[in-house]
């Protein structure tokens, strides 16, 4: 967006004009964005607005690593302390028996 202030008197007014974007689209996709268009009783326009704001939006929020993973994390909660210490216990206490099966 373009953004002109105008000084009239003691008053300041500011004039917000929309940016204007030219695209070079392969036919293709032009066919593809007028059929949706179409189905879609939308203009090219908002059609394009509307993907750059999921395309913009989703740029922004994608989950961290952590995020992602977080659900599984500390999910065997069965044991306290320090497991990487104890496995070799833990482990002959849930396989005990079993061999003999």
């Amino acid at each position: 967006m373009v953004s002109m202030c105008y000084n009239i008197g003691s008053s300041v007014i500011q004039l917000v004009i929309p940016m204007t974007v030219s695209v070079r689209l392969p036919e293709a996709t032009e066919r593809r964005l007028t059929a949706y268009c179409r189905a879609h009783r939308l203009s090219k326009s908002e059609a394009v607005k509307k993907a750059l704001e999921l395309l913009l939006t989703d740029a922004n929020q994608q989950p961290t690593p952590y995020e992602l993973g977080a659900g599984g994390f500390g999910a065997d909660q069965t044991h306290t302390g320090d497991i990487a210490r104890q496995s070799k216990r833990l482990l002959r206490e849930r396989f005990r028996g079993q061999a003999d099966r």
